[in-house]
């Protein structure tokens, strides 16, 4: 009853014992367990409390170091017995014997989140437990959920030392353990989803037993993926593209097996059930192919257009396809014949999936219909309406009761088969769905968007269940495996990607932007960081675990800037609803509203002493404003076209704008006259800012270029080219010693403004990055991007400072030399990585990392050093050859 008791106390309450006393008797005790060698620490401090009767009995006492015996006394036996009570309430607890992490227990876990979140001294406690489970085994499992509720909490855990920490059973997804030391480290049945491993170190880890959403990407093709399909036993993958090849892949390793050439782009393709046999179509033909010796057997002839959708019946006798002549054959397997055309769309078929029973024919097609048709008879049973767009894609649930369609609208919709209605419109993706597949198990609908993002759902409740991001442009096709396991993808980006569909868990959290995010800026003292994004809100995030701090409602269109005034007590925020809007940054309250644009804010900026606001819009002007008042000053007219940005010299007497008319012009603040007009770009100029000193104003232009120029010459000195599409967005560091510039081409690029060369290209956003910031310092990077996402970069890492404590120093020569030859462009490789993500989208990160021996074996026994290697990690082996055991390989 007792033991029973233990468990079910309440867990806030025991946590909270901590609150008595200094949260910095933490550490010290851990460090006492280690250099004393202890196992036991419950034993250990409950005879050290047993022994203090006075000082000089604890003084004498041959259990402790001498250093030691003077921190305990420090802190004094109440401390110590409050320890003891807090350890011995948690070994029998069920934080310490269940899986926290799991749905069973989200309830309970949420109210402990809410009530500890702002709680220091529980925090350190939870900090402990996890440093405990290297010392004593018996509490792994309370680190282990100790660990999680730190990562949901959001807990700044970057550049932490974590050495020999045991986890097992739980969920880590999303901990950001950027510049981390893991080394040691034991993890056992562990997601490790969305983790953030940059620049960590992972010397002698043994990780097993892990699952993680993204498994593996497979490149070969050249063109875009238009379908994957799994052969029936899981072990195959098949891809068509329109580079003209079908590629055959290994789905344990990864390998392509072979490839099979077509004469023209290759749209769709399908395994036969039992594997002996593929069909692909390419233009106005439907081809059948051994899948053992890769030859073709047969072309079938019928169709007068290019087909689009081809499906095996379940018996694997008949093959329907779907064609731009807007009609379906469905032809004999065997003889190669056509057994029968249906007629009754009036435009392109996209898709087409037989019933699980093998009776019924489903079609989506251009005409925006789906319709339901009798293989046997050859008629229409139903014709199903409801899309507002293009049905792109249409499958069965494996019970044959329930339809998924997914359209141009971007909705997915579930229908009844028998009645024809419709159940449900869900809207999870912002653009095109272009694929939806019921999991075989039929608990899952995945479908594939042009937004680039897979979404997985709950068949039952209609539920988002994960978001899965990993490719760089629009999905095509989705298909689970066989065992509803892995779900593989293909993408206008050239590459597939093959998910793990069994823990996407969490639902995506909705304190994150759920559209595009056009700007970013740093407060003052860069502790806050503010976003505006097409989701109509203004957002402060604590830039050091990026915390949700406010979110500030009240625009009715996308906030497309956001600036803080110079004493960090106001932000500003522009919107494309005309409006500008003041923000009291204390209070989260709105002070004022500015109207006087007749069209949307594309820009605004403080003046250096805070009294004068700037704004440049659609409608063509530049707005000076009074701060204080609110009024207008002045209206600045001379460009011919959009106003893109506007920049104040740091003196505060000029003005800078960038304009669609593909000049730079600069205003004299005082007179509201124009100065100068810089003409150099061959296109719109989206972005300018002046360097800190004044004497160098950078701009970035549609032409792909950024232009520096001298402001007191009005010369320009140099062109920086790198970026391979539109250059968005260009910030001067605080020292004026580099540049960063945001693209279309999805990068951000360093450039040294001294030697006029590149630095560094940092990689990771999805889509174009709107936005680059520095912190107020130079030390951090902010991006923005339409992938919805923020992300802070460390610029200052160096190579030597990730390689710092390797075991063996006296091969680092060696290891960087290495490095350098490996990597081209090795500066910038290795030393520049994100440690900071907010986004809805967790993406798995391990830019930087080393690895060193070790395992990584996920819960299917597939060895993973192969995705870290992916995601830029650098694995160092240390092998015996002609008995010297110096030679290193970086594989």
């Amino acid at each position: 009853m007792n033991q029973q008791n233990d468990l079910n106390e309440d867990l806030y309450g025991v946590l909270a014992q901590c609150n008595d006393f200094d949260q910095s008797i933490f550490p010290i005790l851990i460090n006492i367990f280690k250099s004393e060698k202890i196992q036991d620490c419950l034993q250990y401090l409950s005879q050290v409390n047993n022994q203090w009767q006075n000082k000089q009995e604890i003084l004498q006492s041959e259990n402790l170091l001498q250093i030691n015996k003077e921190q305990v006394l420090k802190f004094g036996q109440n401390s110590l017995k409050k320890i003891i009570y807090i350890l011995n309430k948690i070994k029998d607890h069920k934080f310490n014997k269940q899986n926290y992490s799991i749905e069973e227990h989200q309830e309970m876990r949420q109210n402990l989140i809410i009530s500890i979140s702002n709680d220091m001294n529980i925090i350190e406690l939870l900090k402990f437990f996890v440093h405990l489970t290297a010392i004593d085994e018996r509490y792994i499992q309370c680190g282990s959920n100790s660990l999680h509720i730190l990562v949901q909490v959001k807990v700044d855990l970057k550049t932490l030392s974590f050495k020999n920490i045991k986890i097992q059973n739980t969920s880590l997804e999303g901990a950001n353990f950027v510049k981390c030391d893991l080394s040691g480290s034991y993890l056992d049945n562990i997601i490790i989803s969305g983790m953030k491993l940059n620049g960590a170190k992972l010397y002698n880890c043994i990780w097993k037993n892990l699952r993680i959403n993204e498994l593996q990407k497979l490149k070969g093709h050249d063109g875009n993926v238009n379908q994957v399909c799994f052969s029936s036993d899981g072990n195959s993958l098949a891809s068509s593209s329109d580079d003209n090849l079908i590629r055959l892949w290994n789905v344990k390793t990864g390998n392509n097996k072979s490839v099979l050439k077509a004469k023209s782009q290759v749209k769709s393709i399908c395994f036969s059930p039992k594997n002996t046999t593929i069909a692909s179509c390419s233009n106005d033909f439907v081809y059948v192919w051994n899948h053992k010796t890769g030859k073709s057997i047969s072309k079938l002839i019928g169709h007068k257009n290019k087909v689009y959708s081809i499906c095996f019946s379940p018996d694997g006798t008949k093959l329907a396809s779907g064609s731009q002549d807007a009609s379906i054959c469905i032809w004999d397997v065997k003889t190669g014949k056509l057994k029968v055309k249906l007629n009754g769309h009036k435009s392109f078929i996209y898709s087409v999936c037989f019933s699980p029973d093998g009776t019924s024919l489903v079609s989506g097609s251009y005409d925006n219909s789906i319709r339901l048709w009798d293989i046997t008879t050859g008629q229409q049973q139903a014709k199903l309406d409801g899309h507002t767009g293009y049905v792109y894609s249409v499958c069965y649930s494996p019970d044959g009761k329930t339809l998924a369609s997914g359209s141009y609208d971007k909705s997915i919709r579930l229908w009844n088969v028998q009645t024809g209605l419709q159940k449900a419109k869900l809207n999870v993706h912002n653009s095109v769905v272009s694929s939806v597949c019921f999991s075989p198990d039929g608990a899952t609908i995945a479908s594939g968007s042009y937004d680039s993002s897979i979404c997985l759902l709950d068949a039952k409740t209609k539920q988002q269940k994960a978001k899965l991001n990993g490719h760089t442009k629009g999905i095509l096709s989705v298909c689970f495996s066989p065992n509803s396991a892995k779900l593989a993808s293909g993408s206008f980006d050239d590459s597939i990607c093959i998910w793990d569909a069994k823990i996407g868990q969490q639902k995506a959290k909705l304190d994150y932007h759920t559209s595009y995010v056009y700007s970013v800026c740093f407060s003052p003292d860069g502790i806050t960081l503010a976003s505006g994004s097409q989701d109509y809100s203004v957002r402060l995030w604590n830039v050091k675990t990026g915390q949700l701090q406010v979110k500030l409602n009240g625009h009715t269109s996308t906030v497309s800037s956001v600036c803080f005034s110079p004493d960090g007590t106001l932000l500003v925020s522009g919107s494309f609803d005309n409006s500008i809007r003041l923000w009291d940054v204390k209070t989260s309250q709105q002070k004022a509203q500015l109207n006087g644009h007749n069209n949307g804010i594309l820009s605004v900026c403080f003046s250096l002493d805070g009294t004068t606001l700037a704004s440049g819009s659609y409608d063509k002007s530049i707005y000076l404003w009074d701060v204080k008042t609110g009024q207008q000053i002045v209206k600045l007219d001379g460009h011919t076209s959009n106003i893109y940005s506007v920049c104040f010299s740091p003196d505060g007497t000029i003005l800078a704008s960038g304009s669609q008319d593909y000049s730079i012009r600069l205003w004299d603040v005082k007179t509201g006259s124009q100065k100068v007009k810089l003409d150099g770009h061959t296109s719109y100029v989206s972005s300018i800012c002046f360097s800190s000193n004044g004497t160098t104003l950078a701009s970035g232009g549609w032409d792909n270029s950024i232009l520096l120029w001298d402001v007191k010459t009005r010369l320009q000195k140099t062109k920086l080219d790198g970026h391979t599409d539109y250059v968005l967005s260009v910030c001067f560091s605080p020292d004026g010693t580099k540049l960063a510039s945001g693209s279309w081409d999805y990068s951000i690029r360093l450039w040294d403004v001294k030697k006029e060369q590149q630095i560094a290209k940092l990689d990771g956003h999805l889509h174009n990055v709107s936005s680059v910031c520095f912190s107020p310092d130079g030390t951090i990077l902010a991006s923005c991007s339409w992938d919805s996402s923020i992300r802070l970069w460390d610029i200052t890492a160096q190579q030597q400072n990730l390689l710092q404590g390797f075991p063996y120093e006296d091969l680092l020569p060696k290891i960087q030399q290495k490095l350098f030859n490996n990597n081209v462009h090795s500066h910038s490789a290795i030393s520049y990585f994100s440690i900071l993500q907010i986004s809805q989208n967790q993406i798995f990160e391990a830019k930087g990392t080393i690895i060193y021996e070790g395992e990584f074996i996920n819960y299917e026994g597939f060895n993973l050093r192969q995705l870290f290697k992916s995601k830029g990690s650098l694995i160092v082996e240390r092998s015996i050859e002609q008995n010297k055991i110096d030679i290193i390989k970086i594989v």
